[in-house]
């Protein structure tokens, strides 16, 4: 079977390595982010980020 393949074919490969390369990229920095995020504080830094009212979290105002 003789199989010739177009300039064109080569040009969408080169495209659609260029986005996977891209859209891997992409990925791999959301995960390294929230991998950072998650390890340095663990759930007490986040925490505070829920928008609820903790008692713990506060600080005494009137010194008592």
């Amino acid at each position: 079977m003789i199989r010739a393949e177009h300039e064109l074919h080569q040009r969408r490969l080169g495209r659609n390595v260029g986005v996977a390369v891209s859209l891997v990229a992409l990925v791999v920095i959301v995960l390294g982010l929230t991998f950072v995020k998650v390890t340095r504080g663990g759930a007490a830094a986040m925490e505070g980020f829920d928008h609820a009212v903790r008692p713990a979290m506060t600080t005494s105002e009137g010194g008592n």
